[in-house]
């Protein structure tokens, strides 16, 4: 068996060394010529899968080592009869530990606790339903839309997108990009709803460039310059906006799920999935293959206010203000294209922060502190 796989999934000759030769290629520069004679090709978000890349190639098996698949045509797939497996939560807990340290620095830096916004969650599925957890187990205070689960879902709490920008000060935004049907989320915030934002609003877009209107983001903040952003996704990508980047308080290239943790997920995902559609043994794991944690354990006095011990925690975990500054030097020295590509493939490896023990030492601690750090993901040892 002949694989092609991204170079930007980790533990590829691992996993798939032994089922045949494995050829590594960046995800955007995967090309028909690439695929020809290959059986089967391993992806990440970066690659357009459709009929201009494969036909005529012997390709009988994709993967998609993320939880999206709108880069993916599916329709295509079925109709050739190859198979496909996608990555669902592979990386959501990435993406919650992303949210987190950017609610997390906003709050700091405005001087307030973050128990005292009230967040609406655009999107409760994989990612969206665990970001919602995690705020609601630290206390904080939160609405959730979601159409498609309010119309599965008899008895519920869902409200409208509207409801959300009226009664809250945060957004974050988590749906999968939908163009057709009852629950489009293209331009989901477009000019109008981005408009009604509330001056001092909080937004955090880190699902699909597409679910903001872009351009009309930007012009608002050119306007008005009130609300505080965090853009992980973007229109156009990697093509973005290079003003808007210089208007949002926290810019980075489409790295929320890009923990080390997150892509292994992913890696195995594809893996299980490959070796089932050829029936072949599945003799690998994360668990077997994954390398340790830089940072294992944290220390901490068991008297440390408990929001502060949480902000020491994030920030020795992940720091994600290096992130924007070296997303940002990228841009400045390649370009907005070239930087955003170059900073995703580089990017320096970064650890959930469920691979991190809090120990608190010197006393009984106190159970808010506990609590806190346990709902933010950290495990915690006295």
């Amino acid at each position: 068996m002949h694989l092609l796989v991204d170079r930007n999934v980790p533990l590829a000759e691992g996993f798939f060394g032994e089922l045949g030769e494995v050829t590594r290629i960046p995800g955007r520069e995967i090309s028909a010529e690439h695929v020809r004679d290959k059986d089967a090709l391993i992806v990440r978000s970066t690659t357009r899968v459709n009929a201009d890349l494969l036909e005529g190639s012997r390709v009988r098996f994709v993967a998609t080592c993320t939880i999206g698949t709108d880069h993916v045509d599916l329709d295509y797939l079925k109709d050739k009869g190859i198979g496909f497996a996608s990555a669902p939560g592979s990386n959501a807990e990435s993406v919650g530990d992303y949210v987190l340290a950017s609610l997390m620095t906003l709050a700091q830096s405005e001087g307030v606790p973050l128990t005292e916004r009230k967040v609406g969650i655009l999107g409760a599925g994989n990612v969206g339903g665990r970001v919602w957890q995690r705020l609601a187990a630290l206390g904080v205070d939160c609405l959730v839309c979601d159409p498609p689960r309010a119309e599965r879902e008899a008895h519920n709490d869902f409200v409208g997108v509207d409801a959300l920008i009226e009664q809250c000060d945060v957004l974050c935004v988590h749906t999968p990009l939908v163009r057709e049907g009852n629950h489009p989320t293209h331009h989901l915030l477009d000019a109008t709803r981005i408009d009604a934002l509330a001056p001092g609003t909080w937004l955090v877009s880190a699902g699909r460039g597409e679910c903001v209107d872009n351009d009309a983001l930007h012009q608002r903040l050119i306007r008005r310059g009130d609300l505080r952003t965090v853009l992980d996704v973007w229109e156009g990508e990697p093509a973005c906006d290079p003003g808007l980047m210089t208007k949002v308080d926290i810019a980075t290239p489409h790295i929320a799920g890009h923990s080390l943790d997150g892509k292994m997920r992913g890696t195995e995902m594809a893996y299980q999935a490959l070796v089932t559609h050829f029936g072949l043994p599945a003799r690998h794991s994360v668990a077997l293959l994954q390398p340790g944690p830089w940072l294992r354990e944290i220390t901490l006095d068991s008297d440390t206010p408990p929001l502060e011990a949480l902000s020491i925690a994030i920030r020795g975990c992940y720091d994600i203000r290096r992130d924007m500054a070296s997303f940002l030097r990228y841009v400045d020295y390649y370009g907005t294209s070239t930087g955003f590509d170059r900073y995703r493939s580089e990017y320096p490896v970064r650890r959930e922060f469920s691979t991190v023990s809090v120990r608190l030492e010197g006393g009984e601690a106190d159970h808010s502190l506990r609590t806190l750090l346990e709902a933010a993901g950290f495990s915690v040892a006295a």
